[in-house]
């Protein structure tokens, strides 16, 4: 087990000494402080892994100082030092959280089990975490039933041996953050924590505090210390989603990180350096927001290191049934249905149609077929799907060159959903199988109201 940053307070210069010395040849690396309220100021320059507090101290008691530790750092193991008449107080002590206790003076094979303990402990905690990211996705699959979508997965598998950053492309809904969690399950970080992160989803400030952590007091409803994503996911992998979106400012920081693997937090001065393996992805054409001004050029080279381009569901139709299949079996199990059938007429009617949506919008169909279907077998008429055929209307497109055909026509898909939501953007967007952020920016840039 590697080595960790171990506090201790300890007002006894020569108790402090042989416990000192002791954590040093167990490999850790040791501050040692006098008193309560020093342990406290320490506390807000770094986070060690692991303090050892003495309770009776000058200034500020170990029970005092444990309860502002429990309050403020309360993922941080704690261990109360005691002499033998005063047992009774490390009682005391666990009551308030304390991770256990060992007595004055040491015996030093019993001290080296209590540390190993602690430390074991904190390393399951990470492992069960790791586990219930990867049960919480147990019914998700990729399906390769092509060629295209075989030549990504092949690739994805090879690159996933390494801690090379990876940036996912494909448009809304192709299941990247599906690839990005195979390639974590594939890679030597597998038993480590996979966390997913999205960077739409939150404000600037928010989604610095997110990923990098920040200081008690660093803005406004700080009250204690966190730590970030990156932090958290030390030894894992981060994926970062919609990564295109990042603001500016944050833009900076991500870069240093993947630079050097190194950060501070919001509010903080001390630099924290991590191994963590990034996987990123967007929609967005990177290189026009390059030349956009809207995104930096060195990060993009950055994360561009590895890029993985996920085909549109429309030109992989092979995978269509298995699909639907998986889907099928999943919702079924969840609304606790009996395993009902997709008819054939069904099933060719969902192969044949053209998912502006992608995958997630054929998930979005099947779901919403099994919640609604009273019977065993899935028709036609269970899923309510736009028809696609070409009519006169289409005939103004026809002369269109490419690009601008597929504008106009990604226009009149939106606006046909809106009118049929009523106007309203989180239905319009369950109707079309996208996120409702992204059908936001779709909107906003086609400056449709």
């Amino acid at each position: 087990m590697m080595g960790i940053q171990i506090l201790v307070v300890e007002d006894n210069p020569d108790s402090a000494t042989v416990l000192r010395d002791r954590l040093h040849a167990m490999g850790h690396e040791v501050m040692t402080v006098g008193d309560g309220q020093a342990a406290l100021e320490a506390l807000q320059q770094f986070t060690p892994g692991l303090i050892f507090l003495d309770i009776e101290m000058p200034k500020l008691n170990g029970i005092e100082v444990l309860k502002r530790v429990r309050k403020e750092w309360p993922e941080l193991p704690t261990i109360i030092m005691t002499a033998y008449g005063t047992v009774q107080r490390a009682v005391e002590a666990m009551k308030e959280g304390a991770t256990d206790f060992v007595a004055k003076p040491f015996d030093m094979e019993y001290l080296t089990l209590v540390v190993g303990k602690t430390l074991e402990r904190g390393e399951l905690k990470r492992e069960v975490t790791a586990l219930r990211s990867e049960i919480e996705s147990r019914f998700d699959q990729l399906v390769a039933a092509s060629p295209k979508m075989e030549e990504v997965i092949q690739s994805a598998k090879k690159v996933a041996q390494s801690d090379t950053t990876v940036l996912l492309l494909g448009e809304s809904g192709t299941g990247k953050d599906l690839l990005a969690r195979s390639i974590h399950n594939w890679s030597p970080r597998r038993n480590r924590i996979f966390k997913p992160v999205n960077c739409v989803a939150l404000s600037e400030e928010l989604l610095a505090s997110e990923l990098f952590g920040h200081e008690k007091g660093s803005f406004t409803g700080a009250s204690s210390q966190k730590r970030g994503i990156m932090e958290v996911a030390d030894g894992g992998t981060v994926f970062l989603d919609e990564i295109g979106d990042m603001k500016p400012g944050l833009q900076a920081k991500l870069l240093r990180f993947l630079q050097n693997r190194e950060f501070d937090r919001v509010g903080g001065t001390r630099t924290i350096k991590v191994d963590v393996r990034v996987v990123a992805a967007t929609n967005r054409d990177l290189r026009q927001a390059v030349k956009g001004g809207t995104f930096r050029e060195d990060l993009f080279f950055r994360l561009n290191v590895v890029n993985l381009t996920l085909p549109p569901l429309r030109e992989r139709k092979e995978e269509i049934p298995q699909l639907a299949e998986l889907f099928l079996k999943k919702y079924c199990r969840d609304a606790k249905k009996p395993v009902m059938q997709i008819s054939p007429p069904a099933m060719k009617m969902l192969t044949a149609y053209p998912w502006p949506g992608n995958v997630r919008e054929l998930q979005n169909a099947i779901e919403r077929a099994v919640v609604l279907k009273t019977g065993e077998m899935l028709t036609p008429e269970d899923f309510a799907l736009q028809p696609m055929e070409a009519s006169s209307e289409d005939a103004p497109r026809q002369n269109l060159p490419f690009h601008e055909a597929v504008e106009q026509y990604k226009r009149e898909i939106l606006e046909r959903a809106l009118a049929k939501a009523g106007g309203n953007q989180t239905r319009a967007a369950e109707l079309l199988g996208l996120q409702r952020t992204y059908l936001a920016r779709l909107l906003k840039q086609m400056e449709i109201k």
